[in-house]
């Protein structure tokens, strides 16, 4: 039988925490908590978070990093869904914004599209946005 013990408290949310994530790396990983920020945390030092990325009006409650880790994407309950890049610290941001409760969100394994859940009687659906490249004629010279 074993009995759970707290390694080490995470301190930095003043909520009940919903959602959690780990990145790829095995070292890096997300919480969302009902105080309406995302902490991004290392594993080789809890003492503080290293990000803590704001929500517009809701309790961030589900996180997914994409399958190579380059993006992160947070979803409020309703209404916002938060997509950051990694490679910038987390400092480059596009939000997306639309009308309805989320369901929950997901990267396709080849990261080309993210899935977004939307719960409601009427209209639910299951809404997919591609990912965009900009792409110039040289660089297709390499």
């Amino acid at each position: 039988m074993s009995v759970l013990q707290t390694i080490v408290p995470l301190s930095g949310h003043f909520d009940y925490s919903f959602a959690s994530s780990w990145h790829p790396d095995g070292v890096t990983f997300a919480t969302g908590n009902q105080d309406k920020t995302c902490q991004i945390w290392d594993l080789r030092n809890l003492s503080k978070s290293v990000a803590v990325l704001q929500s517009n009006i809701g309790a961030i409650r589900s996180i997914k990093y994409t399958s190579d880790g380059r993006y992160m994407a947070g979803a409020e309950p309703a209404d916002f869904v938060h997509v950051y890049d990694v490679k910038s610290g987390y400092e480059n941001e596009q939000e997306i914004d639309f009308f309805g409760e989320i369901s929950g969100i997901s990267f396709s394994p080849d990261t080309e599209s993210l899935f977004i859940g939307v719960w409601d009687r009427t209209y639910g659906s299951l809404l997919e946005y591609g990912r965009r490249r900009y792409y110039a004629y040289l660089d297709s010279l390499t």
